[in-house]
């Protein structure tokens, strides 16, 4: 009969080492922990009960993960169990008892062996090694804290063993002269590579109401990322999308544009390559990055949403570093190195797409073949960026050179003098030199940016052609200064101004050559933003932390536009119990107009049309549960007091005949406010204006513009729950109710389609996804694989025709015939809610001074459809059925790729 129980028994030991560093301290003591043994006898997660010195503990938490036990068996069948270990630690002698109780001193002598003991592929050196050489087996010898040792084996030929914490043991034969010392190095192979461990960095305590920071993994290894840490704040709450896998988030129910990208605190035009591209800065130059979506701190100005903010990595001063990748989009490289003597930090990365290559390949497959002596265009979609860095010591201060930048060129092109070319790219640099320094009992840091960004459109036939390139010069300057007033208040304050100037360049192309009489080069706009903020932190009991802050900001656009505003805000933080604390917030918001997304001169010359304003309340809770769990919950609500939210998209364009007659008169008038398409609706009224090239830029009186502004809200809850880096896996769980409405002006239709009359009301934005669910899960098992994956639910979007299809009925015609009929705009349905799973896939392998990783990235591994509209067709003159069919495509992106570190 099977006994009903039986317990794990060790089978697997591993040795704690004692902490070289302790030695003079002669700390000892026993440190207890409590395992949870699986199934297979395999230590899934060690936790501290009862410690005696930090440095103690660490080292028996990084030991335990490698004990081995049998598996405990209930009625004959594996089960996981808990059982408490203890490590305990004494005090290295340079002496050691022998077994007939006499004493034996250590090897007495001259060094006959040393040298360093590392990690294998980081080449880390590993503190605390022991190493045992079997002709003196009761005298092991431990490395320092810079991974060295000197040991007095005895000569001859012996075995050297090796044990380090988290590693393979080695084994190495030497052959020991005692007239000569041996110089080695030892590498060992890590249990796990670059594993999934809580590291303790030294960020800022949390006072705002909204931020999640993520490291390391958590933003380079989430399925369906391509390894990019931006794509990451895609899965976090408050964020809905356009589309599946483009990389433009939609935080809160706001435009894309009206959330703002920082590096470092210095803005970034574009964060994202355009489609399905990563983001324009290379992976390994981020450390971390702070997502607000909602209430960012003052620094952070001239936005109505929320704000991303990429971390530089610190550089390394120990040796050099670097990595290369390559995968079927794109390949990359990024190069650290040190130069000691000088106090000097050189840092260089870049990326090219290829992309181009393949999808020439697939697009020609699918054309025709071109006629005779004639070549079908290339299709182009490619894309390249890189990065610089120079840091030096200057006295007690640092000063820093960062140099970025990025382009995207997509279209078609020409392959011959008979065909047509239509391309279109947005390139931008970025030059920034800052410096850091203490100033008193503070910090001083000030900085200035150069940066251009340009865009153009490129449409050339045989014959003639025609090209447009905006280019916007940008200079800016900032400060800021944080100091510690008393021991329960801190002031931040600093200022910034930037100063923009926009061209616009239009050629004409005949016969190959320029048409100086066509061509018009002017200035358009002309703008400077500046500002100024403050923030206090006052802690006036170890429970409550007061953050009040004020920012002031000055529009000027030539022409005579100018904009003051004052925007107060408060956070309050309450710690309730050691592990719950209540928060809440508030905040005024402006931002100039936006579009889709950021475009030189529209982000600056739209300034005319006025600011956008809105307020941002927010209140919720945190909960550090189960010693690692970390659970967030939070309400907001943001009135818009005024939108003016430019999108260039529509299916109500102009002079679009609905009842499908002969092209006569539209049935459509001009479009309301809040429908149809910003440059029809405004622009189309000064376009037939002459620029000349020695006026200045616009005034206000060059302008007849409609009122584009209007109204809206954003309201909803936000659930996080988080298991961050450590015992070999992270996830979280992330959902999002948001609601955001718009006041809208529309029409309203008869049974015939015919507009019969105008109305507003309060709807649904275009862009807003009432439910959001993300499931992030990621483990490194102990063989160096890797195995993720990512499960992402919304709900549609309203079917508004703003990015897709306008929701139509079946209805009849003027002639009393079949046909589709528009719907009014407060009746339109959502698109389907739509699924996607993404997994990641990876095996890492070390080698002496480099690890090299294999990867299968995945978006979309279910290749589920998501929904962009519908196509309506038939009825009408056609006299065809009446057709409805779903419009999209299953977007799934698999990267296959390797990496290698050195």
């Amino acid at each position: 009969m099977l006994a009903a129980f039986v317990p794990p028994a060790l089978v697997r030991d591993s040795p704690a080492p004692y902490p070289p560093l302790l030695v003079g301290e002669r700390v000892a003591g026993t440190v207890k922990l409590e395992l949870l043994v699986d199934e297979a006898g395999e230590v899934d997660t060690a936790t501290l009960v009862e410690g005696v010195h930090p440095q103690l503990n660490e080292a028996a938490l990084h030991a335990a993960p490698s004990l081995g036990f049998s598996p405990a068996l209930m009625e004959g069948k594996p089960v996981a169990v808990r059982l408490f270990f203890e490590y305990r630690f004494e005090v290295p002698l340079p002496v050691a008892t022998a077994t007939d109780g006499g004493t034996d001193t250590a090897p007495q002598g001259p060094v006959t062996l040393k040298g360093l003991v590392r990690a294998k592929g980081n080449r880390r050196p590993l503190i605390g090694a022991t190493l045992v050489s079997d002709a003196a087996p009761d005298f092991p010898v431990q490395t320092d804290e810079h991974g060295r040792f000197e040991a007095r084996f005895p000569t001859g030929g012996q075995a050297v063993r090796v044990f380090a914490a988290g590693h393979k043991p080695g084994l190495y034969r030497e052959a020991l002269k005692g007239t000569e010392s041996l110089e080695v190095v030892y590498g060992l192979e890590p249990l796990v590579l670059n594993p999934y461990e809580t590291v303790v960095r030294g960020d800022r305590e949390r006072t705002e109401v909204s931020r999640v920071t993520l490291h390391d993994a958590e933003l380079r290894e989430v399925p369906g990322t391509m390894g990019d840490p931006f794509r990451v704040v895609m899965l976090l709450p408050g964020v809905g999308s356009m589309l599946s896998g483009v990389a433009y988030p939609v935080v809160r129910g706001s435009q894309p544009a009206s959330t703002g990208y920082f590096l470092d605190g210095i803005r970034v035009p574009i964060l994202f390559h355009l489609f399905l591209g990563p983001a324009v800065i290379h992976p390994d130059f981020i450390d971390a990055i702070d997502f607000y979506p909602g209430s960012p701190p003052p620094q952070y100005g001239r936005l109505m949403g929320g704000a991303i903010e990429g971390r530089l990595s610190r550089p390394r001063d120990d040796r050099v570093h670097g990595s290369a990748y390559a995968d079927f989009i794109n390949a990359g490289f990024f190069l650290e190195t040190p130069f000691k003597s000088t106090g000097t930090n050189v840092s260089l990365a870049g990326r090219y797409s290829y992309t181009p290559w393949l999808i020439a390949l697939a697009a020609n497959s699918l054309q025709d073949p071109a006629p005779p002596g004639r070549s079908n265009p290339k299709v182009v979609l490619d894309f390249w960026d890189y990065q610089g860095r120079v840091e030096q010591d200057v006295g007690q201060g640092k000063l820093r050179l960062f140099a970025f930048g990025s382009s995207d060129t997509f279209g078609s092109e020409a392959q011959d003098a008979a065909g047509d070319t239509a391309l279109q790219s947005i390139l931008f640099h970025r030059v920034d030199l800052r410096g850091r320094h203490p100033l008193g009992k503070g910090e001083f840091e000030v900085g200035g940016t150069w940066g251009l960004d340009r865009f153009a459109v490129v449409s050339r036939g045989p014959q003639s052609g025609n090209e447009i390139h905006i280019d916007q010069s940008t200079l800016s300057a900032r400060m800021g200064y944080t100091v510690p007033l008393t021991q329960r208040l801190l002031l931040r304050t600093g200022a910034d101004v930037d100063h923009k100037r926009a061209i616009v360049d239009l050629l004409s192309v005949e016969d190959g050559e320029e048409v100086e009489a066509d061509t018009i080069s002017a200035p358009v706009a002309l703008a400077t933003f500046a500002g100024a903020y403050a923030e206090g932190v006052w802690t006036p009991t170890d429970r409550w932390t007061v953050v009040p802050g004020l920012r002031l900001d000055s529009y000027h656009l030539s022409g005579g536009f100018d904009h003051k505003v004052i925007e107060p805000r408060l956070t309050v933080r309450h710690k309730l119990t050691d592990t719950v604390t209540l928060k809440g917030g508030a905040g005024v918001f402006h931002q100039p107009p936006t579009t889709l997304i950021s475009l030189p001169v529209v982000d600056v010359g739209s300034l005319l049309l006025g600011l956008q304003e809105g307020v941002q309340l927010s209140m919720g809770a945190e909960w550090k549960a189960f010693t690692k769990w970390e659970v967030g919950l939070e309400l907001y609500v943001n009135p818009m007091l005024r939108t003016i939210e430019l999108t260039p998209f529509s299916d109500e364009g102009l002079g679009e005949d609905l009842d499908g007659g002969d092209g006569g008169e539209p049935d459509v008038p001009p479009v309301p406010p809040g429908e149809g398409d910003f440059a029809q609706r405004g622009f189309r009224r000064v376009r037939a204006r002459q620029i000349d090239v020695d006026e200045p830029p616009v005034s206000r009186d060059d302008w007849d513009l409609p009122d584009f502004s209007s109204h809206g809200l954003a309201y909803g809850l936000e659930l996080l729950i988080r298991y961050p880096l450590g015992n070999n896996w992270f996830g979280w769980l992330s959902y999002s109710l948001q609601r955001s409405t718009r006041n809208t002006t529309f029409y309203r239709y008869d049974s015939n389609g015919r507009v019969i009359s105008e109305a507003k009301d309060d709807l649904p934005f275009a862009f807003d996804q009432t439910h959001i669910l993300n499931l992030v899960v990621s483990h490194k098992f102990s063989n160096n694989i890797t195995l993720g994956g990512v499960l992402h639910f919304n709900t549609g979007r309203p079917e508004y025709g703003t990015l897709g299809s306008q929701t139509n009925r079946e209805g009849t015609d003027s002639d009393g015939r079949p046909a589709w009929v528009k719907v009014d705009r407060d009746a339109v349905d959502r698109l389907p809610p739509f699924f996607r799973f993404d997994l990641r896939l990876s095996k890492a392998w070390a080698y002496e001074t480099f690890t090299l990783e294999a990867y299968l990235d995945m978006l979309n591994v279910t290749l589920n459809q998501e929904t962009l509209g519908f196509e309506y067709e038939g009825g009408g003159v056609s006299r065809r059925p009446l057709t409805k069919s779903a419009v999209g495509l299953p977007i799934a992106l698999p990267i296959i790729g390797v990496k290698g570190r050195y």
